[in-house]
């Protein structure tokens, strides 16, 4: 990496362990390539866990992050890091992915985000958990997230 917009990831192009809790994973950001054009960013997590605060019973989930960037673009390593390092943080799944979007907003200052958190049943209810920052941008492509409700077996 010699471009000067690289300088200073600390995680990308080398070994870094996952982080032992959101708290202390680092998240980075690289300068948007595209300043000024109106695009959606989308990462997929289909096999997010975290932990149940309570009985510390793994919870899984399938994630979608959708962004339209603003001066800043997420490092996608950090963001493979960080989303891993919930796998042993206990919280509701709530509050894992509304967590999950404020740092991302924190972090990129987006024009716009939304993230869909389609977690898989427990007790035999799924629960899905909706967040976005306001309206879409006027003009802005939003695919739907593709992910079917939960079906079970039939």
């Amino acid at each position: 990496m010699t471009d000067d917009a690289y300088t200073g990831l600390t995680q990308l192009g080398g070994n870094a362990p996952l982080p032992n809790s959101p708290d202390e994973a680092v998240l980075e950001r690289v300068t948007n390539p595209q300043p000024g054009e109106s695009y959606l960013v989308r990462f997929t997590a289909p096999e997010f866990t975290s932990i149940c605060p309570i009985t510390a019973q793994p919870d899984f989930a399938h994630l979608v992050i959708d962004y339209a960037p603003g001066e800043w673009i997420v490092e996608s390593k950090s963001l493979k890091l960080y989303l891993g390092s919930f796998r042993n943080h206990g919280a509701f799944h709530e509050g894992c992915t509304v967590a999950i979007a404020k740092r991302l907003v924190d972090t990129l200052a987006p024009i716009w985000l939304r993230i869909g958190g389609y977690w898989y049943p427990r007790g035999g209810m799924p629960i899905d958990v909706f967040y976005q920052t306001g309206e879409p941008p006027a003009g802005l492509w939003l695919p739907d997230q593709g992910v079917a409700p939960y079906r079970g077996r039939g």
